[in-house]
């Protein structure tokens, strides 16, 4: 699960952080000494969106939306609604996918 930041992230380390260019729309971000996934980033905008795991206990969380639902796995089911994007509505509403 992760956590869309926006695009007004920065880190500190800077150099310690690898890129990873992952589809003709995305870069991905990991730490060069313990390969931890860092972030997702689309190109288009630099919208970043990070695991939730890396977050310190904080104010609490709502997960509200699924992308590219059509390749969610059947057996399983969260227990909450949540707004429900395909992936080409996920690359109409974001940017990316061409």
């Amino acid at each position: 699960m992760s956590l869309d930041c926006g695009n007004n992230v920065s880190f500190e380390g800077e150099d310690n952080i690898s890129l990873f260019d992952s589809s003709a729309w995305a870069e991905r971000g990991f730490c060069k000494n313990c390969g931890t996934h860092l972030f997702y980033r689309l190109k288009e905008n630099h919208h970043y969106y990070m695991p939730a795991d890396l977050f310190d206990e904080g104010p609490v969380l709502e997960f509200d939306s699924q992308v590219f639902i059509e390749e969610k796995p059947s057996y399983y089911c969260f227990a909450n609604t949540t707004k429900n994007l395909t992936g080409a509505e996920c690359f109409a509403e974001y940017g990316g996918g061409e």
